[in-house]
C-alpha cells in the first residue's frame, strides 16, 4: 500500500542545486508527512542516490518505506533504441551484477521493486531476461520486478507484460503526456500491473517557471534536455494552461491533482529536492479532485511527440 505521491530522486543527484543537507530534510519531511514510497536507480550519479535513500531506510527502520530502483543498460544508453541486443543491454550477468550493487548501496537484502532503466518490447521473448528475474526472485534478493519505458514510448512494453513476470510499469504521464491512456492503462488494468506516473512536471515545464531564456549549467542533466528548440515549444505549452489555472492553485499543483484524478496510476514521483516542495506535493494528495470541467480542459492539452537526439 504506496501513497499517491511518491518521492523520485533523480533531481538528487545529476541535476544542480541539491544541497546535501536540505536534501536530507526534505527526505525527513516526507515521511513525517507519511510518503512511503521512493523511486531512485543506480544510474542517478552511479549510486549516490541509492546511497542517499540506504540511509534513509537505516533511520527509519522501524517504518514501512517502499523503494524501487533501476538496472542500467550495460551499454548505458539512455533511451534504448529499436536495433539494441539484449544481449548489449540486459545480459542475465549484468542484471544480477547492478542487482548486487544496488542491494550494496540500499544497504538492504530485497529490493522492492527493481526496474529496467530502459526497454524494447522486442526483447519481449528473449529468456536472457527472464532467467534473471526468475533467479533473483527465488533467491529473495528482489520481490518484484518492472520496467521504466522509454520517454514517449508507453506502447513499447506491451508484449513484454505479457509474460508474467512484470509487476509494475514505470511510465512518463502527465497533462501534455496523455497517451499511455491509449493503450497501456488498460492492459495494466487488466494484468493487475502497478502503475507509476514520472514526470509529472515534464522536466520542470508545468511548475510554470521556466521562460525561452532559462539556461541550466552545462553539468546539468537538463542543459541537454532543454535544448532552445524543445524549451520554446514546452514554455508556449506551459504558458497555454496559465489561464485555466484555479484561483490559489499553481500550476504545479494543478498538474499533480490532474494526475490524481486517474485512478489507473497507483503512485506518482515527483521530484522533490526542498522541503517546500515536499510539503506542496505531498499536500496535493490531500484536496479535493479537480471539477471535472476543469478536468475536460485539461485534457485538451494533450501533446504527443516523438523521441529525437535530445529527448533521452
Amino acid at each position: 500500500m504506496v501513497g499517491e505521491v511518491g518521492y523520485g530522486m533523480w533531481g538528487l543527484a545529476g541535476w544542480t542545486g541539491s544541497e546535501p543537507s536540505e536534501v536530507d530534510r526534505a527526505l525527513e519531511r516526507s515521511v513525517e508527512l507519511g510518503c512511503n514510497f521512493f523511486d531512485t536507480a543506480w544510474g542517478y550519479g552511479a549510486g549516490k542516490s541509492e546511497q542517499i535513500l540506504g540511509a534513509l531506510l537505516k533511520r527509519h527502520a522501524g517504518r514501512q518505506l517502499y523503494f524501487a530502483t533501476k538496472i542500467p543498460p550495460k551499454n548505458f544508453k539512455w533511451p534504448s533504441r529499436p536495433g539494441y541486443r539484449i544481449e548489449d543491454c540486459f545480459p542475465a550477468a549484468h542484471i544480477i551484477e547492478y542487482t548486487e550493487k544496488s542491494l550494496s548501496n540500499l544497504k538492504v537484502d530485497c529490493i522492492n521493486l527493481q526496474q529496467f532503466h530502459v526497454w524494447e518490447d522486442g526483447w519481449a521473448g528473449q529468456d536472457e531476461w527472464k532467467n534473471a528475474v526468475v533467479k533473483l526472485k527465488k533467491e529473495g534478493k528482489v520481490r518484484h520486478f518492472g520496467i521504466s519505458v522509454n520517454r514517449w514510448e508507453p506502447n513499447n512494453v506491451l508484449k513484454t507484460l505479457d509474460s508474467g513476470l512484470i509487476d509494475a510499469v514505470q511510465v512518463i504521464y502527465n497533462i501534455f503526456d496523455q497517451a499511455p491512456e491509449d493503450q497501456l492503462f488498460p492492459l495494466c488494468r487488466k494484468l493487475d500491473i502497478g502503475v507509476i506516473a514520472r514526470v509529472p512536471f515534464d522536466e520542470g515545464t508545468l511548475t510554470g517557471t521556466l521562460t525561452k531564456t532559462t539556461v541550466f549549467p552545462k553539468d546539468d542533466w537538463r542543459s541537454t534536455y532543454f535544448v532552445q528548440e524543445n524549451l520554446d515549444s514546452s514554455v508556449d505549452h506551459a504558458e497555454a494552461l496559465r489561464p485555466l489555472i484555479p484561483s490559489g492553485m499553481s500550476m504545479a499543483e494543478m498538474a499533480l491533482r490532474f494526475i490524481l484524478c486517474n485512478k489507473d496510476v497507483h503512485t506518482i514521483i515527483p521530484g522533490m529536492r526542498q522541503v517546500k516542495n515536499v510539503d506542496t506535493n505531498i499536500a496535493a494528495s490531500d484536496a479535493n479532485a479537480l471539477a471535472e470541467s476543469l478536468e475536460v480542459k485539461l485534457k485538451a492539452h494533450r501533446w504527443d511527440r516523438s523521441v529525437t537526439q535530445w529527448s533521452q
